[in-house]
């Protein structure tokens, strides 16, 4: 099992020694989000996903819809994706492990994935595992989470995607207000939205698949996984992520070693709040972040 000054994974999950595009958000300083990792084929980026343990990558299915494993690599402590990169790891897919009940041309649910890398990583200052929500986990609107990943930082630019790893923070909604938007039967109990009203901080093309994640006291804990929006940083049209608590059984039932640390997680007491409103608007139609490759 991997260890890192001694510890064991559930002694360091979630808890970046450095830490004390994204639309909207600024350069994230080297080593503040150590599981963020950035999947890549030819070379390019097309995807992101988050360390759990050391041999497993959290992800969204709908990224590896047109893709097989043997062309997947998963780079990991990557503060800039050009360059020189001294704190890189670079690992293969080994296996990917979508889930069962998510088909693209059918259905938005279960937008979630598992990557193996092919061989374990080295826990280090910037390359570390985030702690994951265990089920009855509770995120009220207006609890304030961060977004990361290389994606686009604005609707509807030509790539590249900017080389820097970003970061920006917004709050929770509700699921109530966020079926306001998208419709009471696309928003269903598996899932989170998170967005502020008047738009300009959003994730984008490229963060798919990338986590949101929230302070617990002294703990990061991932609650979401990039899944699907209204293009970018619109107004009253927060985006959607997958809500990893409701997937902790799933998550345990695909991974029999090396399990990753599931945190309980209430932020009703224990995280801040920034304001959010969303106004009741017409169903729109559903126009996903990214197209696979």
């Amino acid at each position: 099992m991997a260890t890192w000054g001694g510890r064991q994974p559930e002694e360091v999950c979630g808890q970046p020694p450095l830490n004390s595009k994204i639309v909207g958000g600024a350069d994230a300083s080297p080593g503040f989000w150590p599981w963020q990792v950035s999947f890549q084929s030819g070379g390019s980026h097309f995807c992101g996903g988050s360390l759990i343990s050391a041999d497993w990558v959290l992800s969204a299915a709908h990224c590896f819809q047109s893709i097989t494993a043997s062309k997947v690599q998963v780079l990991l402590g990557l503060a800039n994706v050009q360059g020189t990169k001294p704190n890189m790891q670079q690992r293969n897919a080994s296996k990917i492990i979508n889930h069962e009940g998510y088909n693209y041309n059918i259905t938005l649910y279960n937008d979630i994935a598992l990557v193996q890398l092919s061989s374990s990583v080295t826990f280090n200052n910037y390359v570390l595992p985030v702690c994951l929500a265990a089920s009855k986990s509770s995120f009220p609107g207006g609890t304030a989470v961060w977004i990361t990943g290389y994606g686009q930082v604005a609707s509807n630019v030509s790539l590249p995607y900017p080389q820097t790893l970003q970061e920006v923070q917004v709050p929770i909604v509700s699921n109530s207000d966020c079926a306001k938007v998208y419709g009471s039967n696309v928003i269903l109990d598996n899932m989170i939205c998170a967005g502020i009203t008047q738009g300009g901080k959003d994730s984008c093309q490229g963060d798919d698949g990338g986590p949101l994640v929230v302070k617990q006291n002294t703990t990061w804990v991932q609650a979401g996984i990039v899944s699907f929006g209204n293009g970018c940083a619109k107004p009253n049209s927060p985006s959607v992520y997958t809500r990893v608590s409701q997937y902790q059984d799933w998550i345990n039932s695909k991974i029999s070693s090396k399990k990753p640390e599931f945190v309980l997680s209430n932020n009703s007491h224990g995280s801040p709040k920034l304001f959010c409103l969303f106004l009741s608007f017409p169903i729109i139609p559903f126009l996903p972040f990214l197209s696979i490759l």
